[in-house]
């Protein structure tokens, strides 16, 4: 346990943003497993907006690990699988 005053904050903070890291980064695998079992183009195309939304934002706060780069990988392979569907 931390003995001093800034520990124990950075403790605190450290918990805060890893519950907040892994909600945000479980609601974007949720939203990409949607996409991927999807029956039909419809379905998948419903919720590239609610992928997308989530990988930006999660970008522009660098949460749960997901810089620029990263969200625009998620993106074109989100985008590759509904493409792929008929």
């Amino acid at each position: 346990m931390p003995q001093h005053k800034s520990c124990k904050k950075r403790l605190r903070q450290a918990e805060k943003a890893n519950a907040m890291n892994r909600s945000v980064r479980s609601a974007i695998r949720s939203s990409l497993k949607v996409i991927r079992t999807a029956a039909s183009k419809e379905e998948a195309l419903k919720e590239m907006p609610n992928l997308f939304s989530m990988l930006d934002k999660a970008a522009a706060k660098s949460r749960a690990g997901f810089n620029a780069n990263r969200a625009a990988n998620y993106k074109a392979k989100a985008a590759k699988v509904v493409n792929a569907l008929a």
